[in-house]
């Protein structure tokens, strides 16, 4: 079969793989669309640790049934899907309570480390187990059911943190994870939503998907903003979805006492966290780490249009032409959703 692979640190090839064998508990599905992360840019340097080449990446993806495994029920060849990117145990007491994102032998597709290996979706063919399987609803297209993974981060945090109704709520970097947990703090009845980038085009397109308010930290004080904004009182709630050390900071000085804080972004291991503006205020601060059975909910959302994924896609291309667009992600290049069809 044809694969994108990552041959070593950022360096991919396009070329032929063997293709993928089918365990009794799987599936092999034929890949219609792959959407680029930016985990995936930002780990196939090496850094990361879990891109380890070679690798097939990819893991925001949907297809068609080819094959089921001997032991698969309630699916077959045909079935039009998409699929967790975790792979959960089933198991363990995380499953069995429901925290399936937490799963203590939790494996992510398209991921290589030290504790495991998942070739993903950058090919023709996947193997996915059948428990992680969940069917495209009815005029869902393979491009819009690619996105149901990030969707279904953007759900998850806002579950994490259950914002009230006509709650203030401020939204920190406007990327893709960005741009949905607005729409979703939209669904979720927030009186006014506070979206923040450095990008115009990015502000504007936040404004779009129901932001009320966009600010940019270059040309605003944010906190000061938010602070008049709520009559001194601060945010309800606050979500960082870049992952840096200001952002961490700036998303605590939003909010008011009490405040409750998403932290979504994970770009670097490590920040320096306002300690005494946390505990003084007795602000919640909320870890959200992928999903964890919002595949259902978000496909839903996206057919009824309650979520829109269609602004969010920069391009659609060939696989083949993966290298190239990786190359422009990595470069800088200002898109949001890149998706790869084999």
């Amino acid at each position: 079969m044809k694969a994108l692979v990552l041959v070593a640190r950022n360096q991919l090839e396009y070329g032929d793989l063997p293709e993928p064998d089918c365990a009794a508990d799987e599936v092999i599905v034929e890949v219609k669309a792959c959407g680029v992360c930016g985990s995936d840019v930002h780990g196939m340097d090496g850094s990361s640790g879990r891109r380890i080449p070679p690798l097939v990446m990819g893991h925001e993806a949907s297809g068609v049934i080819a094959r089921a495994g001997e032991n698969v029920e309630g699916w077959q060849p045909g079935d039009r899907v998409t699929f967790d990117s975790t792979i959960w145990c089933g198991q363990c007491g995380f499953c069995r309570g429901g925290q399936v994102n937490l799963c203590d032998r939790r494996e992510v597709l398209g991921v290589a480390c030290s504790e495991f290996r998942r070739d993903g979706a950058f090919a023709q063919w996947v193997a996915v187990p059948a428990r992680i399987l969940c069917r495209l609803p009815e005029g869902v297209s393979f491009e819009q059911a690619a996105m149901a993974e990030p969707v279904s981060i953007a759900v998850h945090a806002v579950e994490r943190v259950r914002p009230h109704l006509n709650d203030t709520a401020v939204v920190i970097g406007s990327g893709m994870i960005g741009l949905l947990i607005i729409q979703a703090l939209r669904l979720a009845g927030c009186g006014l939503i506070i979206a923040v980038d450095i990008r115009p085009a990015r502000l504007e397109l936040a404004r779009r998907l129901g932001a009320d308010v966009t600010l940019s930290p270059e040309r605003d004080d944010v906190s000061r903003t938010v602070l008049d904004r709520t009559a001194g009182r601060g945010a309800d709630v606050a979500f960082e979805a870049a992952g840096f050390p200001a952002t961490v900071a700036m998303a605590i000085d939003s909010v008011r006492k009490g405040g409750r804080v998403g932290l979504v972004g994970n770009l670097t291991p490590t920040v320096d966290l306002p300690l005494q503006r946390v505990v003084t205020r007795e602000v919640t601060l909320y870890g959200s780490c992928a999903s964890a059975g919002e595949y259902p909910t978000s496909l839903d959302l996206i057919a009824r249009g309650a979520i829109r994924v269609d602004p969010l896609v920069s391009a659609v291309a060939p696989l083949a032409e993966g290298a190239q667009w990786f190359q422009r992600l990595r470069s800088g290049a200002d898109l949001m959703k890149v998706l790869l069809r084999p």
